[in-house]
């Protein structure tokens, strides 16, 4: 009776601790609804839906889906995987400059705020970019920032590479003479140790020799051997705690090593797939053929294309499998523009057989608007899904013991980006806050992705349900109740928690 109460009370408290990590992921996630929602809705009713709208006649709702899509999924991919690797890389000066220390809280603490703070930062350095170029030069002129983009992130990766090959070098050459010098501590110790023991077989023969045993003797005769021997044991001690160091600190300085090599190739190879499939819609569209139905046929045959090729590799890495679903993205993202100006269309042919007059030009406007506006919805939802999803894959391969830590800094630190964003939203303008935004919303998406590892972790589904329901609830309750594009939300988190980008 005992072990079933024990193991039931165990359970129970399980489940409340659950339940409170998942409340505490969800509420990080729904804090961000409302800024993103705010922020979609001043675009669309802003200055930047003309040139958006001037696009959808330069290339056709075909052509503008595709480029928006590539670039809004390409700008979120880009400031995620920097704000990783930035964060890595301080990690990496942390430990360079303490070396006679573990990786500790402080790293920890330093890791998460890099992260946050860099992909915020990108997001809405971007954005601000992004903003400054369509009002001066037009929707189609993103083609040109994507190619730009292509060419400067492949240099990082060419110029990062060289380092961490350099890097590789050093350290095989270094780890050589590291062995050597613990080899030779371990000479001298045992060359010290034959010589004490030496030293004490002719003590012993002395004080044979004189038979002076007398206890008091004796015991003045042993106190400096003993103190030695207490001197040596601890010596022996720090070596090993220095050399287990070592090897600890070379283990997680290799680990971020990786990180940094896996992001910088993400970031570099990710995108390129969407701005093809945007540079060869858009062409059309620019030549006059953006309104053609073949389009879509090249289109749809470019995007299967390029998804088998990528998914056919024998080593598919994070970055083909994030390519494909970011082409697919794009693909939807044109699907649903052309869909809404066909609504347009389909309900203006409605009204005229019901005797209401509209003209050509009056059914073009708002196909175009109608189109316009959902290429910025589309693309804002997907983007926050990329970002959620990019998030949780950070948050769901943390290690077990700093888990409930990470679920509540990043949800503490994403309340923190909302207030600072809110605070700097006059300087930033639209677009700097949309990127920021993101970047928040990214930092919600660690959290989500941790609390979604604590639920598939837990050792009973008790724990399982628990967590689910305290990331529902708190996601519900902060984020307005919007239920489908909460659920949404946490089934990405859920997904993509399970996948390991290292």
């Amino acid at each position: 009776m005992a072990p079933s109460w024990k193991n039931l009370r165990s359970a129970l408290w399980e489940g409340a601790v659950c339940f409170v990590l998942g409340a505490v992921g969800g509420c990080a996630l729904g804090a961000t609804v409302t800024p993103v929602h705010q922020a979609m809705t001043e675009i669309i009713s802003g200055s930047l839906l003309k040139p958006v709208m001037d696009g959808v006649r330069t290339i056709g709702p075909l052509g503008l889906g595709t480029l928006l899509g590539a670039t809004a999924l390409s700008t979120t991919m880009t400031t995620s995987a920097a704000g990783v690797t930035v964060a890595a890389l301080v990690t990496l000066l942390i430990i360079k400059f303490k070396k006679n220390e573990s990786p500790s809280g402080f790293v920890l603490i330093a890791t998460g705020l890099a992260a946050s703070l860099g992909t915020t930062s990108f997001g809405a350095a971007l954005g601000v970019i992004i903003e400054k170029y369509i009002m001066r030069s037009g929707v189609v002129a993103l083609l040109w920032a994507l190619g730009i983009l292509i060419v400067f992130k492949a240099f990082i990766h060419i110029v990062l590479h060289l380092a961490v090959r350099e890097r590789t070098c050093c350290s095989v050459l270094d780890m050589p003479a590291e062995e050597q010098f613990y080899n030779r501590l371990d000479f001298l110790d045992a060359g010290q140790l034959e010589k004490v023991t030496v030293e004490i077989e002719q003590m012993l023969i002395i004080l044979e020799t004189e038979k002076s045993f007398d206890g008091e003797n004796v015991h003045n005769s042993r106190v400096p051997w003993e103190t030695q021997g207490w001197k040596r044991v601890e010596m022996k001690q720090h070596q090993n705690k220095a050399r287990e160091l070592t090897k600890e600190q070379r283990r997680f300085w290799e680990h971020l090593t990786s990180i940094v090599v896996k992001y910088v190739e993400f970031l570099t190879f990710s995108g390129f797939p969407m701005t093809v499939s945007a540079a060869v819609t858009a062409g059309f569209g620019i030549f006059g053929f953006g309104d053609y139905r073949f389009v879509f046929v090249v289109l749809i045959t470019l995007v299967l294309c390029m998804a088998f090729l990528l998914m056919r590799s024998m080593h598919l890495n994070f970055w083909m499998f994030t390519a494909c679903v970011g082409m697919f993205a794009t693909f939807a993202i044109a699907v649903l523009t052309v869909h809404a100006g066909q609504e347009v269309l389909e309900m203006s042919v409605r009204m005229q057989k019901a005797g209401q007059v509209l003209s050509r030009e009056n059914i073009s406007a708002r196909m175009e608007h109608k189109s316009s506006v959902e290429a910025i919805a589309s693309g804002f939802f997907v983007s926050k899904m990329f970002q959620i999803a990019l998030g949780a894959t950070v948050g769901g391969s943390v290690d077990q013991k700093v888990l409930d830590k990470v679920i509540v800094g990043a949800a503490v630190t994403t309340v923190a980006l909302l207030s600072i964003v809110e605070a700097l939203s006059v300087a930033l303008g639209i677009g700097g806050v949309t990127g920021a935004l993101l970047g928040a919303v990214g930092t919600a998406g660690v959290s989500m992705g941790g609390a979604a590892a604590v639920a598939l972790r837990c050792s009973s589904w008790a724990g399982t349900i628990s967590t689910t329901a305290g990331m529902l609830s708190g996601a519900f309750i902060i984020g307005n109740w919007d239920i489908t594009n909460i659920g949404l939300q946490v089934l990405v988190a859920y997904v993509f928690a399970m996948i390991s980008p290292y």
